[in-house]
């Protein structure tokens, strides 16, 4: 296949497919106008995989609200390997497909199985999947393929897209390799003209008329066409309205020159999507009483005239939508209507509705229950997207009033839930407003709360808060569960916004009514969660104790799938502020597990972040570091707010003494200092910043950094400050700031009691008391718990201070192990400050070796610690969301580095 002026760019699907053949993947996305050559591009790279296996799929625009309808198109050719498929992945597969009936399966679960489907496929041969028209892709299918498009590497799997630039489509799309098209160059134009003239036209006057197209090869043919027609000189392609505009003039008028049978068979085509010819022929029997042999040689004209192609496709998607657009409303219901009569109401139920939806020309009580019932559909194969879209069409089918607001408020959640919160919020836009339904108007305030939340917007804790109070009156297990959601918002959004706080959240849910637990005796772990949270906000820490602990333990007796999970998060915080790090550890590894079994990846960044956290407290920061990668890789893969999440490791650069990078985060998470205090992320920056001028021994800017968060006392993170406040006021000799600060740490630190929290008491007694039993005291009670750096700091302040007492012998002992283990884990600048105090005793620091485990990608390092705890290669491609042969490439790159030729060595290098 050749394609003129196009060398430079068929050398991108060539070098993919090159790529494949050798074992590895690749993804490019082609856009551009309407009509530039995108499809063309894709039928060359088709064409020339003569040796790959090929699967394709193009987005129908009658079918954008069909959830995964475009996924399943291309798996076909591959859905007999799906036996082969882990059990939950094959089972969302077949569910999204309507294949079987189970629970809803979470999109990313689905994209897992589609890409250990397409893996396993390309196991035999490479593999090439091709989305034409993705602007037209229904939204869940698009996101499952941008998903996998992201995870290739050692797949020998080709990704090639096509789409309208300028299209909400490159949303999705966004980060992958792009290649625009743009208008053929003018002699290359020129001969592309000349090829399809049948006839010789003057140079001169094919160079002007070619100058009209701006090289666009649909235009060109298009206007090859006419010139051999002999058809009268048209408007100049390139002058208003646009290109596309013109070209869908030049459709119309030839399908207005057709016979009106013609007419007709080509409207009814344009409003199916299936370009099922049997179909086809049943609706015109009903349209127009044609027979089969009558729809047959229409069908034959219109192929004639160049407008259809392989019995009932249209040649290219503008003269769909020129047919579609220019027959009147009146003639597209009818079309609707007769469509509806011809499909099969039980086996195709979804299009079915869907036509009589278009084919009403009002309200319609009858067709909107059945558009709700092709909502639970949808719903049930995992396709909140088509879930929505259904729903709204119902709500267009109802007159105003409250079934009609509360079909939209159905359809924005399912958008919330599909994670589309723009769309959402165009749902809510459409309700009727001041209908006086309390519950309504509540629930909209809701959900228009968590969108917020979604869009990184301030204002979203006030509608949260405002829409519990008035649902609590109505329905306390609802107003309860929007309590929660209030709290969770409070804690992760970044800037709450004036006139609102934690607290107000909190003294709301200590005077709301308890909602009725599942189980009479035991109390839900939602209702728990939001009594500590409110208790330890409004009340005080030492009040909230118990009642923490209460629902930690709730938590982790849970089962995986109550609501649990749901407010995981809320649990993750209660542990660090109860200074409980076994707590936190167990519970992101168990969450983020289940996550993991479930595709659950909104659950899977909160484990992700509380294992990223825990790893650090450790000091197992190139672990952390995974962690925090796999974070960022899913807040990108949900569409979450990057500005926060790609800053969300501040904590472990301070920890590396990293200065340009903790300084940037801060920038990003923490604001200027005028601005109200945020949520968790802003009080780990600010922490962060009061540690890495600690490490830099910059004690006076350490200790006004840690002021700020001090005199702020804000409810979540705000005593892990304390032990760094007062280590930097007694450096500064600032006794009375840092006798303070003891005070309110040793209140929290005796609530707490444990190891941990009375360790760092202990550690801040010794220091503003200098009584040498207190370091030693600090010493026995970090000594149970994993905190590496903690006890390193321990080492370093007990070394300072025998120092300083001339005691250099056993400063030099404390100095040393301070050392050890601080460069050993990579806190860089809290070792060379060990290392500048050991040399003030006379005693240099042994130079130590960068690991060689620190030159592995994070990437390669998940790999390398799950291959070392003796996960099989399948096991980490469902761990780490990949394909066993990316699995595959990873270990033996990380053998290569690491000089090992087995597990068992492998192991022994990570436990080192």
């Amino acid at each position: 296949m050749v394609l003129h002026g196009r060398k430079a760019e068929t050398a991108e699907p060539d070098g993919l497919l090159t790529r494949a053949r050798a074992g590895l993947s690749g993804t490019v996305v082609i856009s551009g106008p309407a009509g530039i050559g995108k499809s063309a591009l894709l039928d060359y790279a088709t064409t020339t995989a003569t040796d790959l296996q090929v699967g394709r799929t193009a987005g129908v625009e009658a079918e954008q609200e069909l959830g995964f309808a475009g996924l399943h198109r291309l798996l076909l050719p591959f859905l007999g390997l799906r036996g082969r498929l882990p059990g939950p992945q094959r089972d969302a597969l077949e569910t999204a497909f309507g294949l079987l009936r189970a629970a809803p399966p979470d999109r990313f679960l689905v994209g897992l199985a589609a890409l250990t489907l397409l893996a396993e496929a390309a196991a035999t041969k490479p593999v090439l999947a091709v989305c034409d028209d993705a602007q037209w892709m229904d939204r869940e299918s698009l996101e499952v393929l941008a998903f996998i498009a992201r995870r290739l590497h050692a797949d020998s799997i080709v990704m090639l897209f096509g789409v309208r630039d300028h299209d909400t489509a490159l949303d999705s799309l966004t980060g992958l390799a792009e290649l625009r098209l743009t208008g053929l160059p003018g002699d290359e134009a020129l001969a592309l003209l000349q090829a399809s003239l049948s006839t010789e036209v003057d140079r001169v006057v094919a160079a002007q008329r070619v100058a009209e197209t701006d090289g666009n090869p649909l235009a060109i043919l298009e206007l090859g066409r006419s010139l051999t027609r002999g058809e009268a000189a048209e408007p100049a392609f390139g002058q208003p309205p646009s290109l596309d505009g013109r070209l869908k003039e030049r459709f119309l008028r030839q399908v207005v020159g057709l016979d009106t049978l013609t007419q007709q068979v080509l409207l009814v085509a344009a409003a199916d999507a299936t370009s099922d010819p049997a179909l086809l022929r049943r609706a015109m029997a009903r349209l127009a009483s044609a027979s089969p042999a009558e729809v047959g040689t229409a069908l034959e004209r219109a192929e004639e005239a160049d407008l259809l192609t392989d019995g009932a496709r249209f040649r290219h998607p503008l003269i769909r939508s020129a047919v579609y657009g220019g027959a009147t409303s009146s003639r597209r219901r009818q079309v609707h209507a007769v469509l509806a009569e011809a499909t099969d109401p039980v086996g195709d139920a979804d299009r079915h509705a869907w036509h009589l939806a278009a084919a009403a020309d009002g309200p319609d009580e009858e067709v909107a229950t059945r558009l709700e019932a092709g909502a639970d559909r949808a719903r049930e194969r995992g396709g909140h997207l088509a879930q929505a879209a259904f729903l709204r069409r119902a709500a267009e089918l109802t007159p105003p009033g409250p079934q009609r607001n509360g079909r939209l408020l159905a359809a924005c959640g399912a958008a919330l839930t599909a994670g589309a919160p723009h769309r959402a919020e165009e749902l809510l836009d459409l309700l009727t407003p001041n209908l006086g339904v309390p519950f309504l108007d509540a629930f909209a305030m809701r959900l228009r709360g968590f969108l917020n939340v979604m869009l990184g917007r301030q204002g979203a804790v006030t509608l949260l808060l405002q829409a519990a109070q008035t649902l609590g009156e109505l329905d306390p297990r609802a107003g309860q569960e929007t309590l929660l959601e209030a709290m969770d918002a409070a804690i992760v959004v970044a800037r709450i916004g004036p006139g609102m706080s934690a607290k107000q959240v909190a003294q709301a849910a200590l005077a709301a009514p308890r909602a009725v637990p599942d189980e009479p005796n035991e109390p839900g772990v939602g209702g728990l969660l939001l009594a500590a949270h409110a208790t330890l906000i409004s009340v005080g820490y030492a009040e909230a104790v118990p009642l923490m602990r209460q629902g930690l333990g709730a938590m982790q007796a849970a089962g995986e799938h109550s609501d649990a999970s749901r407010w995981f998060l809320l649990g993750a915080v209660l542990a660090l502020d109860l200074w409980d790090v076994d707590a936190l550890g167990a519970g992101s590894l168990r969450f983020s597990a289940a996550a993991r079994r479930q595709g659950a990846l909104r659950m899977l960044q909160a484990g992700a972040h509380g294992s990223a956290t825990h790893a650090l407290l450790c000091g197992r920061f190139a672990a952390a570091e995974a962690h925090f990668a796999e974070f960022m890789d899913i807040a990108a893969a949900i569409g979450a707010d990057l500005r926060f999440a790609g800053t969300s490791d501040v904590m472990l650069h301070a920890w590396r003494g990293d200065r340009e990078k903790t300084l940037a985060a801060v920038a990003v998470q923490a604001g200027p200092e005028s601005e109200q205090p945020g949520g968790l992320q802003v009080q780990f920056a600010r922490t962060a910043l009061v540690l890495l001028e600690l490490g830099h021994r910059r004690y006076a800017q350490a200790q006004a950094a840690a002021e700020i968060v001090y005199a702020s006392d804000p409810p979540h993170y705000g005593g892990g400050v304390l032990p760094d406040l007062v280590e930097a006021a007694v450096r500064n000799d600032d006794l009375d700031t840092a006798q303070r600060a003891l005070v309110r740490l040793s209140e929290r630190a005796e609530a707490s009691a444990t190891p941990w929290a009375l360790g760092l008491l202990a550690r801040g007694q010794a220091l503003v008391t200098g009584d040498e039993q207190l370091y030693l005291r600090a010493h026995e009670l970090l000594a149970a718990t994993p905190l590496a750096p903690e006890r390193a700091r321990t080492h370093l302040l007990y070394g300072e201070w025998l120092r300083r007492r001339h005691r250099r012998s056993e400063a030099r002992q404390q100095l040393r192990a301070a050392h050890e283990l601080f460069a050993g884990m990579g806190a860089a600048a809290f070792a060379e400050r060990a290392r500048i105090e050991l040399a003030a005793t006379g005693e240099h620091a042994r130079t130590r070796d960068p690991s060689t485990v620190r030159t592995l990608t994070p990437q390669e390092l998940r790999v390398a610690q799950l291959a070392a705890a003796g996960a099989t290669n399948q096991e980490i491609a469902a761990e780490l969301f990949i394909s066993a042969s990316t699995v595959e490439y990873h270990l033996r790159k990380v053998f290569r580095k690491l000089d090992v030729t087995s597990r068992r060595q492998l192991k022994n290098v990570m436990d080192a």
